[in-house]
């Protein structure tokens, strides 16, 4: 019985606490990418994860500690826009086409 209580015990300290998710892929805006400066940033739940930059080819990399429903919130051009993606314990791509809509920055998962 104590063996049993105590190999319990060494699992659920060895066990990870949280996983972590990976979210990135590439943005564009009217089908080119939109290169550097735009930003990426993310909410999971109640927490909110900091702005990342986009490369020159308008890439992006997240690292968030919830899974499930998130919401990237891109910054290009002094506009924002939204859209939902889903993070998971492995890396999930969220490629984003972003365009202007009766002046308004529009979102969509590609």
């Amino acid at each position: 019985m104590l063996r049993s209580i105590a190999a319990a015990v060494c699992c659920l300290a060895l066990a990870p606490v949280a996983q972590a998710g990976e979210i990135f892929g590439k943005v564009t805006f009217n089908g080119a990418a939109v290169g550097e400066g735009a930003t990426v940033a993310a909410r999971c739940g109640d927490k909110a994860y900091a702005a990342v930059k986009t490369d020159r080819t308008g890439t992006y990399n997240l690292v968030v500690a919830e899974t499930g429903k998130c919401t990237l919130t891109i910054t290009h051009q002094g506009k924002a826009a939204s859209v939902d993606v889903a993070s998971y314990e492995d890396a999930a791509q969220a490629d984003i086409a972003l365009e202007l809509k009766d002046g308004r920055l529009v979102a969509r998962r590609r």
